[in-house]
């Protein structure tokens, strides 16, 4: 029978597998995942931990995984010359390094008469596909989200009933981790995925259009690892949400949450260089801080603002933070500190579990003020009154700053030998915003 290699990258899953599907038309099929350096260096021990105990529980399921390193042009052409295999099957990544690493392989393929079939995305609409009525993308969330919707999506793929697995090559030797101590990782695997979303949509979803600002609260999915690495596809999340027992407004809530994870992967595919550059020119113009001592009491929660400092340690003692607490920490590094955005992304993106580079890079513009569907530059959150209205008796602060465990609210959520004055600092901010807008200098 021939060999189809199914090239596993962010679609650590069987279930709702459409490359998976055609792969399995071929009839034995080689799970292959290449841990690529330029993707595992950068990241951090948290989102390599999770990474590999997502690969062992995919390696459970197919009775193990053909694991190489290096570079995916050279290492993927090399399996496939070693299993005999006709076509490798992906979904396709549109990502800026991913698209052009996935053409590489392509001719690399071609070369040896082998195809490179692209079937499906991590999407439940695949970038490119939501247009306006000129054809053109759309460049702000709103009317992208009710097109997104319009649009709809396909239904999940069905499992094929037979899968047989090849897993006999060798294996490169599997990565090792050193946790940090202390660092505590959620559940990894489709299992846990399916399990963690099923419980969420059972017992807290109705809830979730209420109180999901609320980081004291476990009123959220937690699912954004899962999405990150495939391990439960966006499509079974909405067609689940269809017939949930739960209030439109919960379920518009999460629904809307979904899309903004499609739009920035969309502006990203039509814009590759906001991963790493403002996607408003002009705020390239602004007069920033340089990074230094700053960076580091706001990197490791040392901030004297409770609410900010909660934030940073709850990111490096779980890898993940609440998304309300994402945009109060952030703000405060941009308009606060004076620091432009990219300085927070990497520290997330090494970070978080869940680090994904649309949703991130895209989401610290927002705040920052010079993405898409960028907050007004004068929407300065203040600390002090976030953590009032969301972490209202101060549980969330308490939870990770051990030292004002037995302060009462409100006094919790006031600063303790703060590095900035908040009040003067937002008008530096707006200040320093104005002068873009015009000529002049910095203010200081």
């Amino acid at each position: 029978m021939p060999t189809s290699v199914m090239w596993f990258r962010r679609d650590l899953r069987l279930a709702d597998n459409p490359a998976l599907v055609e792969a399995a038309q071929g009839g034995i099929i080689l799970p292959l995942f290449v841990v690529d350096p330029r993707l595992w260096e950068p990241a951090g021990p948290s989102r390599r931990a999770y990474l590999l105990a997502s690969l062992e529980s995919l390696a459970d399921q197919t009775g193990g995984l053909v694991l190489r390193a290096g570079d995916p042009v050279e290492v993927v052409p090399q399996v496939v010359r070693e299993a005999g295999a006709d076509s490798v099957h992906i979904a396709a990544d549109f990502g800026p390094y991913g698209a052009e690493r996935d053409r590489c392989v392509e001719r690399a393929l071609a070369d040896t008469g082998v195809r490179l079939v692209r079937t499906g995305s991590p999407y439940a609409v695949a970038p490119g596909r939501v247009r306006n009525k000129t054809g053109d993308s759309y460049q702000v969330f709103s009317p992208f989200s009710k097109a997104w919707r319009d649009h709809g999506w396909r239904a999940p793929a069905a499992t094929p009933r037979t899968l047989t697995w090849d897993v006999s090559l060798r294996n490169d030797a599997m990565p090792t981790v050193d946790l940090p101590a202390g660092l505590s990782l959620p559940d990894a695997g489709e299992e846990s995925a399916r399990r963690h979303w099923q419980a969420f949509v059972a017992d807290r979803l109705g809830a979730y259009g209420t109180v999901r600002n609320r980081p004291d609260l476990d009123a959220t999915s937690h699912m954004s690892v899962h999405l990150k690495w495939g391990e439960i596809h966006p499509r079974t999340m909405l067609a689940d949400l269809e017939t949930a027992d739960a209030s439109q407004r919960s379920i518009l809530a999460y629904r809307t949450e979904l899309a903004w994870r499609e739009f920035y992967a969309d502006v990203l595919a039509r814009r590759p260089d906001s991963a790493r550059e403002h996607y408003r020119p002009d705020f390239a113009r602004m007069t920033y801080d340089e990074p230094g001592d700053a960076l580091e009491a706001w990197k490791e929660g040392r901030t004297g603002f409770p609410i900010v400092d909660a934030g940073m340690r709850q990111l490096r003692a779980e890898g993940w933070m609440h998304n309300r607490v994402r945009m109060i920490v952030a703000s405060f590094l941009v308009k606060d500190l004076h620091l432009e955005w990219q300085h927070g992304a990497r520290h997330f993106s090494q970070w978080l579990v869940d680090g994904d580079l649309a949703s991130n890079s895209h989401g610290w513009q927002w705040t920052a003020g010079s993405g898409t569907d960028a907050a007004p530059y004068f929407r300065v959150f203040n600390p002090i009154d976030q953590g009032k209205k969301f972490d209202p008796d101060g549980d969330y602060i308490r939870r990770y700053v051990p030292e004002l465990s037995g302060v009462p609210a409100p006094e919790v959520h006031q600063p303790r030998a703060p590095i900035v004055d908040h009040a003067e600092e937002r008008r530096e901010a707006l200040a320093r915003y104005e002068l873009i807008r015009g000529d002049g200098r910095t203010s200081r």
